[in-house]
């Protein structure tokens, strides 16, 4: 069994990006809970035919 420890540089780069995912997460929860159901929708709409997903 081989152990590993992480220097405080590595694990403040990772604690950094989760973090930040942590950031966009809450975000796009926060954006997506204020916008009107009709702009959500035809967003979502228009990106399922821009990447050709059939959606009809």
């Amino acid at each position: 069994m081989t152990t590993t420890t992480l220097s405080q540089s590595e694990a403040r780069s990772i604690l950094g990006a989760a973090v930040f995912a942590a950031l966009i997460g809450l975000g796009i929860i926060v954006l997506t809970g204020h916008v009107q159901a009709d702009t959500l929708h035809d967003a979502a709409h228009d990106v399922r035919h821009a990447t050709g997903f059939p959606c009809h």
